[in-house]
């Protein structure tokens, strides 16, 4: 007997046995729902959408070595998973449709796209971007929203490696003024290397042991060109962006943010990177300002466009790969 109609027959028993009319058995019918196993919905076809429960999350299978991820851009506020009480709960605006904005150039300039996980839940209901006891806060519905995130990520990685060996993860965030007291404009590359360590020279930081902590680790090591060079060299995401007219740091221009505040990358930027084990897939977390590229559509196009011909030359570059 299959799983949905074992959960039907008792769903069926809950109901009679109890006063429907009551609001405690309508919790009870509600907390007894049964989870579908992970990856019950694959082989995943690319040019398909999937959803998760309640299309709380939603998966774009994809045709290139590229995974964008957009875990703070949600505003879907179900009353079944009530608010987070610790952490921080702020809307990364406008970062869902920017993400997609980005698959829509990939397709629109080379005819394939990444592949791309979003977060239809505000960030008050879950944090896709830290650890499953911060992010859903002892919530089951929560918990399965954010376990299918992850198991999508982790999906679209291993296609990525059967077909490509190497592999690239975005994770696409917005920041705003910081609590330096400014607005910086420029776009934050997050490695796992804090503003500290961006401070320090060339030589400083050209070693096994930041690299080995930089979510680049392994994309460093197959690139011909050196840690450094692929940080913030001429041939840097930052410096190709910059190029394109987006200020990013670190790059040639901008090393570091020179102290001021700035993120390095969260949860998945270290869960979906290659930092320390080194694997096959690197990670960049991307932390746009909104002022000139998350303020409206024309904004998001033109950004995605730039991106699209920034990773072009990034993959040849250091992985070697025509995209």
């Amino acid at each position: 007997m299959n799983k949905k109609l074992l959960s039907f027959i008792f769903y069926l028993i809950v109901v009679i046995s109890c006063d429907t009319n009551t609001e405690d058995c309508c919790d009870q019918q509600i907390e007894q729902e049964v989870f579908e196993e992970l990856g019950y919905d694959k082989p995943y076809e690319y040019g398909k959408i999937y959803y998760g429960r309640n299309k709380y999350v939603e998966f774009y299978p994809g045709s290139l070595p590229i995974i964008l991820s957009a875990p703070h851009g949600g505003d879907m506020i179900p009353t079944e998973i009530p608010d987070r009480t610790y952490g921080t709960t702020v809307t990364d605006s406008n970062t869902k449709e920017i993400t997609l904005a980005i698959k829509n150039a990939f397709l629109s300039k080379l005819g394939k796209t990444p592949y791309v996980v979003i977060n239809n839940l505000k960030r008050t209901k879950i944090d896709a971007n830290r650890d499953s006891i911060e992010g859903v806060q002892g919530n089951r519905f929560a918990k399965r929203a954010w376990e299918e995130y992850h198991h999508y990520i982790e999906s679209s990685k291993n296609k990525i490696i059967q077909e490509f060996d190497y592999g690239l993860f975005l994770d696409m965030h917005g920041h705003g003024a910081n609590p330096d007291g400014f607005y910086d404009l420029r776009t934050w590359l997050g490695y796992l290397l804090n503003k500290d360590e961006l401070q320090l020279s060339d030589s400083e930081l050209n070693t096994s042991n930041y690299q080995n902590k930089s979510s680049i680790k392994t994309l460093s090591f197959v690139s011909p060109e050196n840690f450094i060079q692929v940080l913030r060299g001429k041939n840097s995401l930052g410096t190709l962006l910059d190029s394109l007219g987006y200020e990013s740091v670190p790059s040639v221009s901008d090393p570091s943010t020179n102290g001021t505040f700035y993120y390095s990358g969260g949860y998945n930027t270290s869960a979906h990177g290659s930092a320390i084990i080194g694997n096959p897939i690197s990670s960049i977390q991307l932390e746009l300002p909104k002022p000139g590229i998350r303020e409206n559509s024309v904004q998001w196009r033109d950004y995605s466009n730039a991106l699209v011909i920034a990773l072009e030359k990034y993959f040849k570059s250091h992985y070697g790969i025509d995209l």
